[in-house]
């Protein structure tokens, strides 16, 4: 038996949710729940901040 991770219960998709992205302000769904004191990114600005080295 190997690590299957995500708690063992969670077999289908992964829930997401709606949040705003801090930099070009387009609403997107990520899959945490925005807390509120962490900016959050669409995937697109997510990479292209990644890929600045940030």
């Amino acid at each position: 038996m190997g690590f299957q991770g995500g708690g063992g219960f969670n077999r289908g998709p992964r829930e997401m949710h709606k949040a705003t992205c801090e930099e070009c302000k387009k609403e997107c769904e990520v899959p945490f729940k925005p807390s509120g004191d962490r900016p959050v990114y669409c995937k697109d600005c997510f990479s292209k901040r990644k890929n600045e080295g940030r």
